[in-house]
C-alpha cells in the first residue's frame, strides 16, 4: 500500500516509516488523556452512558464504572440521532455534569462534538473530543477538532473502509495533532438485525497496527447492540490487540426501556467489572489475550 512509502501515500503523518514514526515496527504513540495513557501495555476502558439523560443519572454511573476499575467516562452531551424527533442531549448542560462528574470520580471525560460551531464550547469540558461514526468524513469537524490540540477519539464509520479511515486521521494530523486515538465500533453487513447491530471487524484492529502507530480501541456496544453479547466482543477485541474499549454502562438497578439512547447495548457495572477483571493484567484472561509480537 502507498502509505508503506515514507513521506508519500494519503496519510503520510500518521503512517508507520512516514516522517513522524518515531516507534518503530512494533510500538505505538501513547497519547495522554490527563494522566491517562492510552496505547501502552495495559488495556484501558472507558465507560459511561450513552447520553448524559441528568445529573443523578450520570454521576451514579461514574461513581459506578470507577468503582469497577474504569479508567475515563464517556457520555454524550450532543446526540446525533437517526430521526430528529428523538433525544438530541442536553447540550452545555451535559458537559457541566460531565465536569461535575469529572470533580466527583477524578476519572477524565471523553464527549462527542457533532458541529464546528461547538468544537471551542465541547474543547472547555472535554479532556478529549470524540468524532463519531456518522462524522468520520466530516473534514472541516476534523480540521477545527485537530487545532484545539486535545486528544481525539476518532470512530469508524459503519461503511468506511480502511483507506477512508486513516485518511479522516489524516486531517486530523495535518493540523499538527497527533493525538489520536482510532476506534472500531462495528460495520454494516447483511447480517445486521439478526443477532448483531453491527459486524465487529476485528480484522482491522492488526491491519490498523500494521500501518500506523496511532492506538485503536474496540465499541463492542456499538457492534452488538445486545448486552449479553458485549462481553465476548470486548474479549474478541482484545485478543485482536486493540489497546483498549469503550463501552456503554447503565446503573445496576436500571431498567434497560428507560434509557432516552441505546439501553439494551448498555451493560450493568457488575457485568464491567468482570470484562475489566477479565482484560487487564493478572486477569482471568489476559495471557491468551495478547496476540503474539503485539508489541505495544
Amino acid at each position: 500500500m502507498s502509505c508503506r512509502v515514507p513521506g508519500s501515500g494519503p496519510y503520510r503523518a500518521i503512517a508507520r516509516g512516514g516522517p513522524q514514526d518515531e516507534y518503530g515496527p512494533e510500538g505505538t504513540r501513547v497519547v495522554h488523556v490527563g494522566s491517562l495513557p492510552v496505547g501502552g501495555p495495559e488495556p484501558v476502558v472507558i465507560a459511561g452512558p450513552c447520553a448524559v439523560e441528568s445529573r443523578e443519572q450520570t454521576v451514579e454511573i461514574a461513581h459506578a464504572v470507577r468503582a469497577a476499575g474504569a479508567d475515563m467516562l464517556r457520555g454524550g452531551a450532543f446526540k446525533p440521532r437517526t430521526s430528529p424527533h428523538d433525544f438530541q442531549g442536553l447540550g452545555r448542560e451535559g458537559l457541566e455534569i460531565l465536569a461535575e462528574a469529572r470533580e466527583q470520580t477524578g476519572l477524565p471525560i471523553v464527549t462527542e462534538v457533532l458541529d464546528v460551531r461547538d468544537v471551542a464550547l465541547v474543547a472547555e469540558y472535554a479532556d478529549m473530543l470524540q468524532i463519531g461514526a456518522r462524522n468520520m468524513q466530516h473534514f472541516p469537524l476534523l480540521t477545527e477538532a485537530g487545532r484545539t490540540g486535545l486528544p481525539i477519539l476518532l470512530k469508524r464509520h459503519w461503511a468506511a473502509t480502511l483507506d477512508e479511515w486513516l485518511g479522516a486521521a489524516e486531517y486530523i494530523a495535518v493540523e499538527g495533532n497527533l493525538d489520536i486515538v482510532l476506534c472500531e465500533r462495528g460495520i454494516r453487513s447483511f447480517t445486521q438485525g439478526t443477532y448483531n447491530r453491527s459486524t465487529l471487524d476485528v480484522n482491522i484492529v492488526p491491519a490498523v497496527k500494521r500501518l500506523t502507530f496511532l492506538p485503536v480501541l474496540v465499541d463492542p456496544s456499538h457492534a452488538t447492540g445486545d448486552d449479553e453479547l458485549v462481553p465476548s466482543a470486548a474479549l474478541a477485541g482484545c485478543a485482536a490487540g486493540a489497546h483498549g474499549l469503550i463501552i456503554e454502562v447503565i446503573a445496576e438497578d436500571t431498567d434497560p426501556t428507560t434509557p432516552l439512547c441505546d439501553g439494551y447495548q448498555s451493560i450493568r457495572p457488575s457485568v464491567l467489572e468482570r470484562i475489566i477483571d477479565d482484560v487487564r493484567p493478572g486477569g482471568a484472561s489476559w495471557h491468551a489475550l495478547r496476540p503474539s509480537g503485539s508489541g505495544g
